[in-house]
This record gives structure tokens, sequence and C-alpha cells, in this order.
């Protein structure tokens, strides 16, 4: 069996309050081979706080805990800030929410993607510029030579989420972590947006973690879902599957999602259990994943 390229266990984050230690992330155990992993849940589940936690960007007071956290078989758990730098762009990438302002407002689009290339790879400003430019066609903008001198206010919400994956793709990753980069996006812009990204994690055999509210769209585009609740996952199961989830929250989410198909007086309302924060993670039954 081919080794997976991330392997997480038991990781945890916790924050110090007034009221005593928050538990964001509750003990996470996962692997993520050359797939397309959902990771989807409520706000507040700790989706997002996952991914930070794995590129070590989660900042005091705020703890990460786990029983290893390997890259490739490289523990990278605690390593010094100088050796997660080289590890954050270069081998794991990260497309955070709202990516269009995540750019910084007083460069050029072209220098920013210069400037990321280049903390990474030994280049010349004429081969960083070359790079820059063959990102921005690979993310299918259609003049990137014009989109390469603007500035991230002259662009359109669509344009700046492509031009964020330009950039995090741009030292060709391993690893893409993208945390809800469609969500501000209009349908036809987000199944471009969508298409892009597959053909470029088939073509370079990345790894893709994609956090996500949205279940519908999991099911259509990932192979494999982890279901978070309360900081911790709940179910795992095929992206094919998602659908026939067997655990009561999941199944609450996918019941509370509107339809075209069924009229409805009102949807149902989620109702949550105590006993959901601590039950046994659910699998796929035999025969499945």
């Amino acid at each position: 069996m081919t080794a997976p390229l991330l392997s997480v266990r038991d990781l945890r984050v916790n924050f110090p309050t007034r009221s005593g230690v928050f538990e964001a992330v509750r003990g996470i155990t996962f692997d993520l081979g050359r797939e397309r992993l959902g990771v989807v849940g409520e706000s507040g589940s700790g989706k997002s706080m996952t991914g930070r936690a794995i590129l070590g960007l989660v900042r005091p007071p705020g703890k990460v805990t786990a029983e290893r956290i390997d890259l490739q078989g490289q523990p990278i758990l605690n390593l010094p800030e100088d050796q997660m730098r080289a590890i954050r762009g270069q081998r794991i990438s990260m497309v955070m929410q709202d990516p269009k302002f995540s750019l910084n407002p007083v460069m050029t689009v072209g220098a920013q993607i210069m400037e990321a290339y280049r903390l990474h790879a030994r280049a010349t400003r004429a081969e960083a510029r070359q790079k820059a430019l063959d990102m921005l066609a690979a993310v299918q903008i259609r003049d990137p030579q014009r989109v390469f001198d603007s500035y991230p206010h002259e662009v359109s919400g669509g344009m700046g989420q492509r031009i964020m994956i330009a950039m995090m793709l741009a030292p060709d990753p391993d690893i893409l972590i993208a945390d809800e980069p469609t969500s501000a996006l209009d349908v036809s812009v987000r199944t471009e947006v969508l298409r892009i990204m597959d053909r470029l994690v088939q073509d370079r055999g990345m790894g893709l973690i994609f956090i996500s509210h949205d279940l519908n769209l999991v099911a259509q585009f990932c192979d494999r879902v982890l279901i978070m609740y309360a900081g911790r996952v709940v179910e795992t199961l095929a992206a094919s599957d998602l659908h026939n989830a067997r655990h009561p929250y999941t199944q609450g989410l996918l019941n509370s999602l509107p339809r075209l198909d069924t009229a409805v007086d009102r949807l149902p309302v989620l109702k949550r259990e105590a006993s959901w924060r601590d039950a046994e993670i659910l699998t796929p039954q035999p025969g499945g994943l």
C-alpha cells in the first residue's frame, strides 16, 4: 500500500479562556493520499483550525498537541519556525477563506506571485516572472500579462480566487489545503474554479484537503469525506456515499438542505444530542472504503 502524503494522529488544539480550556480540535486522526479529501461541518466545528494547526499557524495562547503529524514520513509537529517556513508553501500550501482579501492591496498581482515563488525557489527575477505568467495561464486567466500588472482591487472576486490558487501552486507543493475557496463565488465561477483545482491536482498528483460547509458540493467534488462536529470527526465515508450517511448529525445536516425536487413548508431544524460529542466515529461498512 502507498504511504500517505500526510498522516495525522490525535491532533488537538486548545485555547485558555476565563471559563476554562476551550477544545477547538479534539483528537483528529486521518491520512491523506493523492486524493481530494473533503472536511465538512458547521461553522465552529474545527475545520479551519485543523488546517491551520497542520501548518503551524496557531499562535499562542493556542496550544497544538498530537501523537504525530508526518509529512511523507517526516515529523513536522513542533518544528522550529524556520523549518516550518520551508514547508509552508513549498510542500503544503493553503488557500484561506475569501482569498482575495489575503492579497496585498499595494502590490501588483505579479509581484506577489513572484515574491511567493522566489521565497521557496532559487530563481532569477526573469524566471520568477515567467513562472507567475505560466501559473496565471494555468488557472485559465485569459490575459495573464494584464492581470500580472494589475492591483487586487482591479480584479473580480472569481479572478482573485484564481490568483491565490496560482500563487499557492507556483512552488509545486505536495498538498493543497483549500479553506472554503469558493464560498463567495456565484455558481458558474465556482464550477470553473473547482474544475481548475481538480485538473491541477490530478496533473500534479497532489493531495487536496477541501474544507467546506456545502455537503452537496463535497459529494460531487471529493473522493472521501470527514464529517466534523464539536472539534472532532464523527463520521468518515466515501463522498459518493455521503447522502447515505449513518450518523444522525450528518443526516441532520443533509435534511436541513433545501431541495429543488421536493416541496416542503419548512426545513427541519437540526436537533443536537450531547452524546454526539464523544460517540464512536462511524466508518464505512465492510465492502466500502
